[in-house]
């Protein structure tokens, strides 16, 4: 008999996420009922998010210990109890960390099929669609605008400001490391570049955008979204994507000051979204991002680790800033 893998959550992590949090555990296969699909892990999604579930209940329900760690992946179809799936599709489904998992066929996304396969968790999956409506939908440019990313060798911000670039805008990235810094102004063609490990980040703005901040994509909060929110312009655009800065360790001594006054004073536009809200405009938002790829207008780049047994180690890496572009993890 096959034996199902998985990896487990063995407590819920008061500080900062460590390997010893998880184990790895062996069970059985499990079989579907009417209604749901057997799958079969192929890559597994890393993100920052996988963090934020262990502190509780979010745009999904929190991870507990002792269950089987959360998160999305793009699966094969081994068997279908369900109209409209059939043995081979290809699915996007909140499997978890695990070989096998059944799963409610009205919860699984049909993928096509196309190689690299791992472009559907990347820049036609969640990271390039979080990218796209997040900067078009919320940011909202215009060409000739300033547009600042932080967390800009990241999945999603390698993404938005080569987006921010097509449109047109003069963009600028925040990242840890010189290494970073040079990858987005040399091969992903961003302007400006801010190593936030090596100057004030707040300084460096100043200096990089003389003339303000128009759009402002934020993955970080905290200090980082404090310093630019010094330096935007009357009537600029923040769009809150996430917090990765507060969700590893213990809480923030503060939160970023004069965010009240700052926001009245230059009428800014700060909203937080999540990638559903705009479920009616994916196809065009797909179509658009495989003619910039197919163009070379858009490059991408992912971070893919092997086997199972690494989820663990992949996503402490990733909250420590280890990876460039979209991180997951090769199953099978």
């Amino acid at each position: 008999m096959t034996v199902n893998r998985q990896i487990l959550l063995t407590e819920t992590p008061q500080g900062k996420l460590s390997e010893s949090h998880f184990k790895l555990s062996e069970g059985e296969v499990p079989q579907p009922k009417d209604g749901e699909l057997l799958l079969r892990t192929r890559l597994i999604s890393l993100d920052a998010a996988n963090r934020a579930w262990m502190q509780g209940a979010t745009y999904r329900s929190a991870v507990n210990a002792g269950t089987v760690m959360a998160g999305g992946s793009v699966s094969e179809v081994v068997e279908s109890r369900a109209p409209g799936f059939a043995k081979g599709d290809l699915v996007f489904a909140d499997t978890g960390w695990q070989d096998y998992a059944a799963v409610p066929a009205k919860t699984a996304q049909k993928l096509p099929k196309m190689e690299p396969l791992s472009h559907l968790l990347s820049v036609y999956g969640i990271a390039g669609l979080t990218a796209y409506f997040g900067l078009l939908e919320v940011g909202k440019p215009k060409a000739g605008d300033t547009v600042v990313v932080s967390a800009a060798a990241g999945s999603v911000g390698t993404i938005v400001g080569q987006i921010a670039k097509i449109k047109g805008c003069h963009v600028i990235g925040i990242a840890g490391g010189a290494a970073k810094c040079k990858l987005l102004t040399g091969e992903l063609g961003f302007d400006a570049a801010i190593d936030y490990k090596a100057e004030p980040v707040g300084k460096a703005l100043r200096k990089a955008a003389p003339n303000g901040i128009d759009v402002y994509f934020d993955n970080v909060g905290g200090d980082i979204l404090e310093a630019v929110l010094f330096g935007m312009n009357n009537h600029g655009r923040i769009a809150c994507c996430g917090a990765v800065s507060q969700y590893d360790g213990a809480a923030p001594a503060h939160g970023p000051r004069g965010i009240p006054g700052l926001i009245v004073v230059k009428r800014l536009t700060m909203q937080g979204f999540i990638v559903m809200d705009y479920q009616d405009k994916h196809d065009e938002a797909l179509a658009e991002l495989q003619g910039w790829v197919a163009s070379g207008k858009l490059k991408v780049k992912e971070d893919i680790m092997q086997g199972l047994e690494n989820t663990p180690k992949a996503l402490v890496g990733l909250l420590a800033g280890d990876n460039i572009g979209k991180r997951m993890i090769r199953v099978s």
